[in-house]
């Protein structure tokens, strides 16, 4: 959904969040499928680590074309 976004945001200032958020939550795309955003003032830790046991935990499926940037996070492990 990112590109019809980014679509639908061009050439508009970004310049609040509720900007933002109306770009967002107004984006459809021509089968029909629209969006919904809503603002998360919620503060997150910053700096968290993933330990090599705990990444090692996620079944990540690479794809054919650049595996390295595409790729599907699945359930479970296969």
């Amino acid at each position: 959904m990112f590109s019809f976004i980014t679509q639908n945001w061009r050439g508009r200032p970004l310049v609040s969040y509720e900007a933002i958020i109306n770009l967002i939550g107004s984006t459809t795309t021509t089968s029909g499928l629209r969006i919904k955003a809503k603002l998360n003032r919620r503060k997150y830790k910053t700096g968290l680590k993933v330990s090599n046991a705990e990444l090692a935990k996620i079944n990540i499926k690479p794809a054919k074309f650049h595996g390295d940037w595409n790729y599907k996070i699945l359930p479970g492990m296969t």
